[in-house]
C-alpha cells in the first residue's frame, strides 16, 4: 500500500526567507533526503503546498500591465510543474537511476457555489508588516488577514471533492513509480454543461491530499509542517504537544482554521474512512513518523487524546 507524505510550506521556503529559486531548490534537498528514506521501504506519493509560490507568480504577473492578470488556476499550474521539477530533480539524484519519478498536474474539482467564494481565508504569497498589507489590500483590492504577528493575501478555498487525473495515479503508484501529484492543493477546477473550467481559488493542501489518501486506499497519511507535533494551546507557556489521539477526541479541540484545523480534518477524515493511521509532524523526524515514534499519531486505535510527556 502506498504512503501519501504531504509536504508543508516549511520543505519548501522556511518563513520569513526570500522568495528566490535558490533558497526553495536547499529546502527540497533537505526534504528529498528524508523523502528517500521513505521510499526504500514504501511505494511513495508525494503532495506538496505552493501557497508562497502562487502568491509570488500572482505579484509578478500584476506588475505586467498589458493583459489582464493570469488567473490562480493557472498560475497554481505553473507552481506545481515548478516545484514538481525540482523535487523529481533532487530525489532523483539520491534514489536509484531505475526508481522513476513523474509529477502528474492534477485538476482537482470543487463546486462554484462553495461558501468558501464568499469567506477568502487562504494564505498565499509573502508576510507583510500590517503597515504594508493595509497598503496593498487598498491598491490591489485584496483580502488580507493576520498569519502569526504578520499578514498575508487570503484567497478562496473550497472543498475538494474529486480527482480527475486519479485512475493514472493508481497507475502509476501500482508500477512503482515515485508520483508527485495534487501539488498545491490541486488545480481547481468545475463542470459546467459536462465541460471542464478552471475556477479562481487555492485549495487547501492538506484537505487535498486527504482526498488523494483516501482515494489511493494508502497505508499512511503523513502531513509534514515546522511543529514536531499537534499542540493544544500552541505559542502559550501552557501548550501541551499530542503524542496520540482518536479523531473523535481530536476534532472537539479548538484548532486555527487556517493552519493546523485542515490537518486535523484531513487527518481525521483519512482515519475514519480508511481505518487505518495518519500523523502529522516535522520533517526531520520523517522516518521517526512513518514508523509511529514521533509526531501526532492519530488512529482508531487510541484512547482519546495522549499528551507528550518530555523524558
Amino acid at each position: 500500500m502506498p504512503v501519501v507524505i504531504a509536504l508543508g510550506g516549511n520543505a519548501l521556503l522556511q518563513r520569513g526567507q526570500v522568495l528566490n529559486a535558490e533558497n526553495q531548490r536547499d529546502n527540497i534537498r533537505v526534504a528529498a533526503r528524508q523523502l528517500a528514506r521513505v521510499h526504500d521501504k514504501h511505494k511513495l506519493v508525494i503532495a506538496h503546498g505552493n501557497g508562497p509560490q502562487v502568491g509570488l507568480l500572482a505579484l509578478m504577473d500584476q506588475a505586467y500591465h498589458a493583459v489582464d492578470p493570469y488567473p490562480l488556476d493557472v498560475l497554481g499550474a505553473e507552481t506545481v510543474g515548478m516545484i514538481g521539477y525540482v523535487i523529481e530533480q533532487e530525489l532523483g539524484n539520491i534514489i536509484p537511476d531505475e526508481d522513476h519519478i513523474v509529477t502528474v498536474l492534477t485538476q482537482i474539482v470543487v463546486d462554484p457555489n462553495d461558501p468558501a467564494f464568499d469567506k477568502p481565508s487562504k494564505p498565499v504569497g509573502p508576510i507583510y508588516q500590517r503597515r504594508e498589507a493595509e497598503r496593498l489590500k487598498k491598491e490591489k483590492g485584496w483580502e488580507i488577514a493576520a498569519d502569526g504577528p504578520y499578514f498575508r493575501r487570503v484567497v478562496p478555498s473550497p472543498e475538494p471533492q474529486e480527482i480527475i487525473e486519479i485512475d493514472v495515479i493508481r497507475m502509476l503508484v501500482k508500477a512503482g513509480i515515485v508520483t508527485i501529484c495534487a501539488g498545491g492543493g490541486g488545480i481547481p477546477v468545475a463542470f459546467r454543461d459536462g465541460r471542464l473550467f478552471g475556477v479562481e481559488a487555492v485549495i487547501d493542501k492538506d484537505l487535498a491530499a486527504s482526498l488523494l489518501a483516501r482515494s489511493l486506499k494508502a497505508g499512511l497519511f503523513v502531513m509534514l509542517t515546522d511543529v514536531d507535533h499537534v499542540y493544544l494551546d500552541y505559542g502559550k507557556p501552557e501548550q501541551r504537544a499530542i503524542r496520540a489521539a482518536h479523531p473523535d477526541a481530536l476534532e472537539k479541540l479548538p484548532f486555527d482554521a487556517g493552519s493546523m484545523g485542515p490537518k486535523i480534518r484531513g487527518a481525521c477524515r483519512f482515519v475514519r474512512e480508511t481505518g487505518r493511521r495518519s500523523a502529522i509532524g516535522n520533517l526531520s523526524d520523517l522516518n521517526a513518523i512513518v514508523e509511529g515514534r514521533a509526531g501526532t499519531q492519530i488512529s482508531l486505535q487510541a484512547e482519546g487524546i495522549e499528551f507528550f510527556k518530555p523524558a
